[in-house]
C-alpha cells in the first residue's frame, strides 16, 4: 500500500488539491478573519501563515503529512486547507485534520464534504483501520460537527498543546474504524 502524497480528491463541488507553496497569495485573504482562537498558529499573520504552509510542505517532503489547499471546483475560489498527517502505515491508521475553511464558506456544508474525501480514501482506497482527529476541548463548533457525522469521541489529553497566546490546550480525540465506515455513510446519506 502506498500513499500518493500528490493526490486531488473531489466531489462535484469541491477539490482537495495538493497545496503549493504559491498558495499563500490564495489563503492569504480569506486567512485574514479572527478565526484563530482554537488554532496553534493565528494563520491572520502573514509570517505565521507562510511558516505554517512551509511546515506543511516540508512534512510532506518527509511523508509525515498530506496537505491540501480546498477549492471550490465551480468557482475555482480557494476555501481553505485540511489535511492527513501522522500517518502510520504500519499501523494502518491517520489523523485526518489541520482543517481551516474562510468565513464565508463556514455553515455551507464544505467541511462535511472534506470530511467524506478523507474518510472515503482512508478506508475505500488506502484500507487503513483508523482514521482519528482531534480539537481543542472548547471548540465546541468543532466537537459538534464531529460528533453530527458519526465519530467516536475517545478522550481527553489534558494540557497537550500550546496555543496562540501562551494558552495551554486540552485536547480531545475523535476516531472512525474501517468496521464503522459503511454505517457511517449511510449515516449522513454519502455514496
Amino acid at each position: 500500500m502506498a500513499l500518493d502524497f500528490q493526490i486531488t480528491l473531489q466531489t462535484e463541488f469541491i477539490a482537495l488539491r495538493p497545496m503549493q507553496a504559491t498558495d499563500f497569495s490564495l489563503l492569504s485573504p480569506i486567512a485574514e478573519y479572527p478565526m484563530w482562537k482554537y488554532f496553534t498558529q493565528d494563520l491572520a499573520d502573514g509570517n505565521e501563515l507562510k511558516s505554517w504552509i512551509d511546515d506543511a510542505l516540508a512534512a510532506r517532503e518527509k511523508n509525515s503529512r498530506i496537505p491540501f489547499t480546498i477549492i471550490e471546483r465551480s468557482t475555482g475560489r480557494v476555501l481553505g486547507s485540511t489535511s492527513f498527517g501522522n500517518i502510520s502505515l504500519r499501523d494502518r491508521r491517520m489523523e485526518i485534520g489541520w482543517t481551516w475553511i474562510g468565513k464565508d464558506f463556514q455553515g455551507t456544508g464544505v467541511n462535511e464534504q472534506i470530511k467524506y474525501l478523507l474518510l472515503k480514501y482512508s478506508f475505500e482506497t488506502l484500507h487503513f483501520e483508523r482514521i482519528e482527529a482531534k480539537t481543542d476541548v472548547l471548540n465546541t463548533p468543532a466537537r459538534k460537527a464531529m460528533k453530527r457525522i458519526g465519530m467516536i469521541e475517545e478522550g481527553i489529553l489534558r494540557s497537550h498543546t500550546l496555543m496562540t497566546a501562551g494558552r495551554r490546550r486540552d485536547t480531545i480525540y475523535y476516531s472512525v474504524l474501517l468496521s464503522e465506515w459503511n454505517e457511517l455513510k449511510k449515516l449522513n446519506n454519502w455514496p
